[in-house]
């Protein structure tokens, strides 16, 4: 008996408009592909020192929060209120560039939002992601940039 593995795109999203560029292009190939997308949004807990003011300070309930507000925010954006059945969406909580390297094991494709023109300039999620993803990784810039 043999298993076919269905291929699957998955999308890192923060809330930036270089993820919505990304989330967009996604989608569109996720649906050329006949595949599943997953909409990953990482949250990392915020460590403050202990000498920094405590005002504006959030729990982290507070950050799990914002962080599930800012993906129903995107995925709104990109689908409005009829997300297809084939989109998944998911929070982790982790390091971002750890966490959609692991994810990228099971994956066909990895689409990240830049909002740099110039490779040197990435970030640290972008540079983990095409140093260590097991699969190819796609780069989308926003439309005016």
């Amino acid at each position: 008996m043999s298993s076919t593995r269905q291929s699957a795109v998955v999308v890192g999203v923060s809330g930036s408009r270089a993820s919505g560029a990304a989330l967009q292009w996604a989608a569109a190939e996720a649906r050329r592909r006949s595949a599943p997308l997953r909409i990953v949004r990482s949250w990392d807990r915020q460590f403050h020192a202990d000498y920094s003011p405590a005002a504006g300070w959030l729990t982290p309930d507070q950050q799990r929060g914002a962080a599930t507000a800012e993906l129903a925010a995107e995925v709104r954006a990109a689908f409005g209120a009829a997300v297809p059945d084939e989109v998944a969406t998911e929070l982790t909580e982790g390091v971002a560039g750890r966490t959609l390297v692991n994810l990228s094991a099971d994956a066909d494709l990895l689409v990240l939002g830049s909002g740099s023109p110039a490779a040197e300039s990435v970030g640290p999620v972008i540079r983990a992601c095409l140093s260590h993803a097991h699969c190819p990784v796609v780069l989308v810039r926003p439309a005016d940039q």
